[in-house]
């Protein structure tokens, strides 16, 4: 399978500082998670992948194409879909007519076609009977699901989506999992989130970031299993655990390098692992 998205030693700087620092990756088609905490430059490198800054280093390559090339630059933007951390509405639209706009603008210039597929899209993220409703008076997760609408255009091939769950529900949450699961089995899906959970179920393959660098990269599975006998329940906060918090039952979950002997292991989660790997970083360390 050929790949979709190759990075060599890409960095993108502002100022004196490299938000993104050296990342190479090869991205074949699937649905690829982005974890990593705020200013991790995840945001930055969803943005070079979709051509909407350039690198300061490095080179990227997208569909075998050069996005620094004017032209090929037009032909990736054809063939792919993205979903920022804002979307800008134009005041007054219909959410029909917000991803007809966006369908023009990605030349369909039939309107039976086009029209065709904006249906298609807003039935595929259930706003299909809200088509005609004023963006501005739609609620956060619905505009949240409009966004993603327009980034589905065409089927595209590759998908860049930054925190695309982010105001769902979890009921609109499990929907937008089922249309992105679909879609991975033909195209790349590269999704940056803090919900742990969402790449848990989507991803087999995930990449951390922090401060610009990638930290981990690799299946979902063969990170969580770094976390085995590092994770245990207690009645006490353990002293020696870097990161701990009170659940809903009362007890503490620990996570530490070394569990103590004797310890009530329980199973991890991708959210301990993604805990664990970042170290004491991922403060807050204490939770009650």
């Amino acid at each position: 399978m050929t790949a979709t998205v190759e990075l060599d030693e890409v960095g993108r700087r502002y100022g004196a500082t490299w938000a993104v620092d050296a990342v190479s990756l090869t991205l074949e088609p699937g649905v690829v998670g982005l974890l990593g905490p705020n200013g991790a430059g995840k945001t930055t490198l969803l943005r070079m992948i979709a051509t909407a800054l350039a690198p300061s280093r490095g080179r990227l390559s997208v569909f075998g194409l050069d996005p620094a090339l004017p032209r090929q630059r037009t032909e990736i933007r054809r063939r792919l879909g993205y979903l920022p951390q804002e979307v800008g509405f134009p005041r007054g639209f219909t959410a029909f007519a917000f991803v007809d706009y966006v369908a023009v603008l990605k030349e369909w210039t039939a309107p039976g076609p086009r029209h065709a597929e904006v249906r298609r899209v807003l039935e595929a993220v259930n706003l299909g009977g809200l088509g005609g409703k004023r963006v501005r008076a739609l609620s956060g997760g619905q505009r949240r699901r409009l966004g993603l609408a327009q980034a589905l255009l065409g089927s595209p091939g590759l998908l860049v989506l930054d925190e695309p769950t982010a105001g769902l529900d979890p009921e609109q949450r499990a929907a937008l999992r089922t249309v992105l699961a679909e879609l991975g089995r033909t195209a790349l899906v590269v999704l940056s989130t803090h919900q742990t959970d969402d790449v848990a179920a989507l991803c087999e393959r995930v990449v951390v970031l922090d401060g610009g660098r990638i930290r981990y990269d690799g299946g979902v599975t063969q990170l969580v299993e770094r976390a085995a006998g590092r994770v245990w329940l207690a009645d006490q906060p353990d002293p020696d655990a870097p990161v701990s918090w009170r659940t809903g039952t009362g007890r503490y979950r620990n996570l530490a390098e070394h569990a103590p002997a004797g310890a009530e292991l329980v199973e991890p989660s991708l959210e301990d692992a993604y805990l664990l790997l970042r170290g004491q970083s991922a403060a807050p360390a204490r939770m009650s």
